[in-house]
């Protein structure tokens, strides 16, 4: 953070340049995934991360509050998501047993068997949108990098 009474600094061209291909990337590749995996009849994206996230849990649940912080979304989001997605089997609601407020997602077996069913449309088009473009030490640096500014 710049003193104080100190005008910010303008971005450097390589920075302004970082910025906006962030930017780009943070817009364009959800929305490729998500064509993937639409065109192939698997989940949409914005269900298959929460899906994924419960696949994933000890006794495949979560609360719901940790499930939308897991897939940076509103809670109030999530109840709508994980609504429609109850509606067709995919998930259930269960009140928590550690506190009678809260409530659980838990991941039904019809559930489970269309994360797996997705998954590899998901990986392919993981893979051949981002990681087909960089060898391992770019991997390792870009993993890196992320890491560090998400501190």
């Amino acid at each position: 953070m710049p003193p104080p009474n100190h005008p910010p600094q303008p971005l450097r061209a390589n920075e302004e340049a970082v910025l906006r291909a962030l930017g780009r990337m943070l817009v364009s590749l959800p929305r490729l995934i998500e064509a993937d995996m639409v065109r192939d009849g698997q989940l949409p994206l914005s269900e298959y991360r929460p899906l994924m996230c419960l696949s994933e849990a000890p006794d495949r649940r979560m609360r719901m509050s940790d499930l939308a912080a897991a897939c940076t979304i509103s809670l109030s989001g999530m109840t709508r998501l994980v609504t429609r997605l109850e509606r067709r089997g995919l998930v259930q609601r269960v009140r928590c047993n550690e506190d009678a407020r809260g409530w659980n997602a838990v991941l039904t077996d019809f559930g489970l068997d269309r994360v797996r069913q997705a998954w590899p449309t998901h990986l392919a088009s993981v893979r051949r949108h981002i990681f087909d473009h960089l060898d391992l030490h770019e991997v390792d640096e870009l993993g890196a990098t992320l890491r560090k500014v998400a501190r």
